[in-house]
């Protein structure tokens, strides 16, 4: 069964670069925004304070994203996919596609996979 259609330019780890890049400057512009500790403070609290803005920004982007591909398998889900498909939209198996979200897929809202024959013992 073919993957789901991805850009052909972009690899996996050409977004993962470009998404550090792109949040190393969201946590950069933050940084500035947020209250400048004063000058006698040294570099290295400096460097906490940064780290720990960068660490609040990421786990923002975290949640966004969780909520992101929630609704996008939600959408994949109403338009036909199966667990199979979903599971490896995100590299994962569809067993854990299906305790990721459990009731996704009902029968009304996906096309009919044939379940495997239980292996005999």
């Amino acid at each position: 069964m073919p993957g789901p259609p991805t850009n052909p330019r972009t690899t996996g780890g050409e977004t993962a670069a470009l998404v550090t890049q792109l949040m190393d400057e969201l946590t950069r512009l933050l940084t500035q925004d947020a209250a400048h500790p004063p000058a006698e403070t040294c570099e290295e609290a400096d460097a906490r304070r940064r780290a720990l803005v960068r660490l609040r920004v990421l786990a923002g982007v975290k949640q966004a994203v969780r909520r992101l591909e929630d609704q996008a398998a939600r959408t994949a889900a109403a338009n036909g996919a199966g667990y199979p498909e979903i599971g490896q939209a995100v590299s994962m198996s569809r067993q854990g596609a299906r305790r990721r979200w459990p009731g996704l897929i009902t029968n009304g809202t996906h096309r009919h996979h044939p379940h495997p024959t239980p292996r005999s013992s």
